[in-house]
Parts: C-alpha cells; structure tokens; sequence
C-alpha cells in the first residue's frame, strides 16, 4: 500500500505541460424522434421518468467568494539538508588520495555528512487566516525549520510571518502577520457533526498555482494513516495536490471543519484520497499554541498493550473490551492513583476505550492538573478511578530548554554575549557584554566588550535575561530596531541596534517558539 506522503513542500513549475485533452461527459442524451414521444409495443413511454434533482448547492460560488480573502499561501525558505559525500572504495581507504581529499575538502571528505553552505530549501503551502488580528493555522511540516516565512494574502500582499509555534505530534503549526488592519478570517465548524457523504470545499495553493478551490465528499472518518498518537483523520476525495497542506477544508457553511495535510498516492498527485487534521483537534492545538507557543498534554505514566480473548480469559475478565496496563511508572499520576499493572481501562471519560490509542488520545487531550475519570476492571470486578493528570516529562524538559533558548538567543542574534555585571552594586543592575561576535549589527554599531547594558527598550536591565526578553518583545511588536542604553566606563549613550534579519541568520533562532 502506497505511504500518505505530505502534501505540500513539492515545488511544481508554473509552465503546465500542454497537449490535448479529452472530456468525458457523463450524461446520455435521450433523443426525441420529429412527432411525438417514442412509444413503446404496450403504449407506455420508452423513457423513464427523470430523476429529482441530487441534494446539495448548485454550485461553490457564493461560498468561494465568501470564503476566499481568508485562506493563503505560504512560501518557507530554509537551509538545505545536510548531504552525505559518496564513500570511497575499500581499496582506496588509507591511500594518498583520502589524504589529498581531506586536506584540500576538509569534512567535507568521502562517507562525511556536511551541511551545504548557502543553499536554501523552498517550500510552499497553504493556511487559512483564524482571527482578525492575523493569526494563520498551516501545518508544521510546511514551515520545518523555516529561516523566513511569508504569506501572501488573496489580495496579493505579502507579509513576512513569525512562527508563533509548532505541534509535531498533529502536524499543526501557527504564524501571525502584522498587517497593521483587521484581516478576513474564518471560523471553525464542529468536525465531530461530519458525516460521510457530506459535501466538502478543499482550498489552497496547489503547486504553487495560487488560490485554487476543489470539492468533494466526506468519504470516511476516524481514518489512520500510521500518523502516531492523534492518528485520526477525515478522508476526503476533494481533490488535494501538493501545496495544498495547511489549507481549509470547508463545510457547506464556510466553517472549517479540517486542516488539509496528507495524500495517498503512487504518484504523488491526487487520485481521490486526502487527509485532514479534523477542526475539534486543529482548534485546540492552534489555541494552545497562540496562549502558551507550545501545547499542554496530559501524562499518566502507563504502558499499554491490547487486549485479545485469550488474555481477557486468562485475567477472569468476561469480555475482551478495553486495554491492558502493562507497566506504571513510579511517581507518575497512575501510581498515584493506584492503578496497577494488570488492570483493564474500560472507559475514560465515560468514553469506551477499545484500543490503546483511546485512551492515550484521551490523556493527550486533557491538560496537565485536570482530573480524568478511568473505569478499570480489577479481579473480575470494575471501578472508577479520579486519576489528576501530569506533564509529560519530555514536555517539562523541552519548555525548560526552550526558555532557556530563546533567552540566549535575543541577544545571541544581535551578536552579544552577556554575562551579569561583576562587582557592581545590587542596585546597579545592568548587563555586562563579554563577547561581539565580528560582524554582527552590535559590532557595526560599535559595541565593545566591557560595555554594560542599563536598560534595553522600555524597561531596566538588572541582568542578562532582561536583555533577551526586551528584544523577544520588541521583535513580538514588529518594531525594527532596539534602543540600548550603554554605560562605557563614566559616560553614558543610547545605541539603536536593527532587529532585522540579517543574511544568513536565522529567523528562526529567536521568532519560534515550539516547544517541541
């Protein structure tokens, strides 16, 4: 069976291969011989009566026209993949030529992995405009390790766009756009009302061709494509094509109702089967990410297998419904709520759990602190348990990192090192810098190690941190330079270093907050 391969990051040329093409028309044309209806040898007419008219809108139209100034494409440039040299022959190994290749191409030697300096990937996508003040839901295999981001709107402006955050785990990602207006945007509808048959509205970017919309039916749901945890997802034959990914998938009503991402097929174009991140999940993953730039799941601490009728049997249990913990972590939530290995979750949430994937889906989805009812069956006999879920540990980790991170980094971009200032009194405060990276816009601006910072932008500086948050905030706000009050032994002096990126430097250092 062909993988689901994602959508977008396919760049198509904009010159369409040209030739003839052939049209079927699916309809026969009952033709009525000159004086009257055909009869037929008892009388009857020879032509059946014709058939109501299918249920469903005349046409998109309308709902395009409202639709469209919301959805629009998204253009990444990133750095390109590492590239692996090819390996030397086993007879060549340890002769003057590996010698010569490694003096004159250094790493970048036979069977070594180097990054390619200057060479920039670039993909495309699609998203959709959720609020008026220019947040846009695309997905995260669109953006990857984006170094800039812009989106064109349907009105051909285009916009630089941060990268608000990012959720691996469904595919999700949010930017926003300054815009310095109100934007178009649309709202989500409730994709667990969906039902298959149902007339869908796919729009995008296909191949990079620009607004295009496409419809179809609800074909399946609850599909799973070995996607992971939230392996869950509408199948749709509105026909998707690479560069559709991040796109809207729209309900008769102009809600959307699921976020494009995936395609089956042999040969990567469309063929009738697309994927999208249903709305319920894709809502809550964005809400996430605009509120906190990372997303909060529940942990319990278990592992679980399924469970078969002879297992089921072997544990006294009467029916093979529900899933088996195998292990519990100490000190996890479980633990302390005194589930055990060998019990069978039932339920959670009222909710029947039939595979591990329910239940696990159930956790992720509640936030840590928030309490989850599980029924387990226990020696033959059942109850429910109030377990008070926890974070992840990765997650605790990963968002430790990332403050750490981003801290380093709003200085890091503008060329400095900071340490916090020796010797000076507490209510001197300040930041001292001991390292200008040669080069950089604080060099250019003739910053100096030695040099103290006393204030960055509105706010008093009492230590390294407060640098790097007054520059986060300032890029946040849009503006394009930073004012930094500079003590340089008595004197005094305010320097306005530019918060524009800068070539060859990555956006992306200081403007993603992923949390991943």
């Amino acid at each position: 069976m062909p993988e689901p391969i994602p959508a977008p990051r396919r760049r198509a040329g904009r010159a369409l291969a040209r030739g003839s093409a052939a049209l079927a028309l699916a309809a026969a044309l009952a033709l009525q011989p000159a004086g009257g209806a055909a009869q037929t040898a008892a009388g009857g007419s020879a032509f059946a009566a014709p058939l109501a008219a299918p249920a469903g809108p005349a046409d998109f139209a309308d709902l395009v026209e409202r639709v469209a100034p919301s959805v629009v494409g998204v253009a990444v440039v990133g750095r390109a993949a590492a590239s692996r040299a090819p390996e030397l022959p086993p007879e060549l190994r340890g002769t003057p030529l590996e010698e010569f290749l490694r003096r004159f191409f250094g790493e970048g030697r036979p069977g070594r992995e180097v990054p390619l300096p200057g060479r920039r990937a670039i993909g495309l996508g699609s998203g959709f405009i959720s609020d008026p003040e220019g947040h846009i839901v695309t997905t995260h295999h669109v953006i990857g390790n984006a170094e800039r981001v812009t989106v064109e709107l349907a009105d051909g402006r285009e916009f630089p766009a941060r990268v608000v955050g990012a959720d691996p785990q469904t595919d999700i990602a949010l930017l926003k756009v300054d815009a310095g207006e109100p934007l178009p945007h649309v709202r989500f509808g409730d994709s667990d009302a969906l039902r298959v048959g149902q007339w869908v509205l796919a729009m995008g970017n296909p191949f990079g061709l620009g607004g295009t919309a496409t419809a179809g039916i609800v074909s399946a749901h609850g599909r799973q494509i070995g996607a992971g945890l939230h392996d869950d997802f509408i199948q749709t034959d509105a026909p998707i094509n690479p560069g559709n990914s991040g796109g809207p998938l729209f309900n008769t009503r102009g809600e959307v109702v699921g976020v494009n991402i995936a395609i089956l097929s042999p040969t990567g174009g469309n063929i009738g089967i697309g994927f999208a991140v249903p709305a319920n999940l894709a809502q809550r993953i964005a809400g996430d990410l605009r509120d906190r730039g990372r997303v909060e799941r529940g942990w319990l601490g278990v592992s679980l297998q399924p469970l078969d009728a002879e297992l089921a049997r072997a544990l006294g249990l009467q029916e093979p419904g529900g899933v088996l913990i195998a292990a519990v972590e100490p000190g996890s939530p479980a633990a302390r709520a005194d589930l055990r290995p060998g019990d069978v979750v039932v339920a959670a949430a009222g909710r029947p759990v039939e595979r591990p994937r329910d239940l696990a889906g159930a956790v992720a989805a509640a936030r840590p602190g928030t309490t989850l009812a599980l029924t387990i069956a226990r020696d033959g006999t059942r109850s429910e348990r109030q377990v008070t879920l926890g974070e992840p540990p990765d997650a605790r980790a990963a968002a430790r990192r990332e403050r750490e991170r981003r801290e380093a980094a709003g200085a890091g971009a503008l060329g400095l090192a900071l340490a916090p200032r020796p010797g000076g009194p507490a209510s001197q405060g300040g930041a001292e810098i001991a390292r200008v990276r040669p080069g950089s816009v604080a060099e250019e601006r003739g910053l100096r190690q030695g040099d103290v910072i006393l204030r960055a932008g509105d706010r008093p500086v009492a230590g390294p941190r407060d640098v790097a948050e007054a520059v986060n905030a300032a890029r946040e706000a849009g503006r394009p330079a930073i004012a930094l009050q500079i003590q340089r032994g008595e004197a005094h002096a305010f320097v306005a270093l530019p918060l524009e990126q800068r070539q060859g430097e990555r956006a992306a250092d200081t403007e993603t907050g992923s949390g991943n």
